[in-house]
């Protein structure tokens, strides 16, 4: 399936700034509410349904046995319409 990307921002951010955009986030999604990124004229709008399906992942990338980059990545998907997958297990984040 064709991926079309709505809005992209990738910047290097203090932990504190990371941890508030996150807590918005987090506050948007407890209250129901549409979550808005914006950055200049761009903005994008969305709606997650109740249950969307969220996909944690950690990832290194680089050469084997020498340094690479390591990431976190958290991920919200659900169909456009409000249709959601199951999980499969348990996350635990400490």
């Amino acid at each position: 399936m064709p991926e079309d990307v709505l809005f992209k921002s990738e910047s290097r951010r203090s932990r504190e700034e990371i941890a508030a955009y996150l807590r918005t986030v987090a506050d948007s999604l407890e209250s129901g509410s549409e979550i808005t990124l914006s950055r200049g004229d761009e903005s994008v709008t969305m709606a997650p349904p109740a249950r969307p399906t969220f996909e944690v992942k950690a990832e290194r990338e680089g050469p084997t046995g020498g340094p690479g980059e390591l990431s976190v990545e958290f991920e919200l998907e659900w169909d456009e319409n409000g249709d959601a997958g199951d999980g499969d297990g348990e996350l635990s984040i400490e």
